[in-house]
């Protein structure tokens, strides 16, 4: 895994709930704690996506039978918007 130095700011409460964070010991430094804001962030955004889809699936209209053809359709639609 290739790492980059990224350099910001923080008003020092921030800096100073960082460090407390840190010497809870459950993060082994700053870097491996804004790793894992980060990543938490992002599952956020995944799930918030997903909502996003079913909600619009739930909104199209009635669901169609899935047959031989029409799995055969999507498929191609996928397959096409892949390539």
């Amino acid at each position: 895994m290739s790492t980059n130095t990224m350099s910001f700011a923080l008003p020092e409460a921030m800096r100073s709930y960082v460090d407390q964070r840190v010497r809870s010991g459950q993060y082994g430094n700053t870097s491996e704690y804004l790793r894992e804001l980060i990543r938490r962030d992002q599952e956020d955004q995944a799930r918030k996506r997903l909502r996003e889809l079913i909600t619009e699936g739930l909104e199209s209209g009635p669901g169609a039978a899935l047959t031989s053809e029409r799995a055969a359709d999507l498929k191609k639609r996928a397959l096409g918007d892949l390539r």
